[in-house]
């Protein structure tokens, strides 16, 4: 289909794709205190990831971002979810989360934050962003590929996911 063909007819979504990482040690999952200063979710917890460049897929994009922010070579991440998030003012973003195993190398802070080591058991004991207990538990099932929506309410974040088995 030509590109003027996909151009968004007034009520159609338009997102901004972004990636969510998460890399795997054994019952540990490395996850980013954010650093004190940042606009967004800081000294939260949250995944990897980021924008989406022009010319990068949703893989190319993770392997970077990873790089950028632990200073690691992660070449096998596996898509595991795809999510929706429905903004209450367009653009929306699309996020694509992957997992895999971490290399024997440790992370390194970068401006973003710190990647921390988490035992699994342990996720409910820090101040996670607001999707990620949502989120997290089902990304370490086997099972489909994840769909998830997220939009927001006047009492908060309603999250969504399709195959659910929670």
């Amino acid at each position: 289909m030509q590109p003027k063909s996909q151009l968004n007819a007034g009520g159609r979504y338009t997102v901004i794709p972004r990636t969510l990482i998460f890399l795997t040690r054994g019952e540990e999952v490395l996850l980013l205190r954010g650093a004190p200063d940042k606009r967004l979710w800081a000294n939260q917890y949250n995944g990897f990831g980021g924008h989406i460049e022009a010319g990068e897929t949703p893989y190319q994009a993770a392997v970077r971002e990873l790089r950028e922010e632990t200073h690691l070579e992660v070449p096998d991440l596996t898509l595991r979810a795809i999510v929706h998030v429905t903004l209450p003012t367009p653009p929306g973003v699309m996020m694509f989360v992957f997992v895999g195993p971490a290399p024997a190398a440790e992370p390194r802070p970068s401006r973003e934050g710190v990647p921390v080591w988490v035992r699994r058991d342990r996720w409910a004991d820090l101040p996670l962003v607001e999707d990620l207990p949502y989120l997290l538990p089902r990304l370490f099932e086997p099972g489909p590929l994840l769909f998830g929506h997220y939009t927001f309410a006047p009492d908060g974040l309603r999250v969504t996911f399709e195959p659910s088995s929670q």
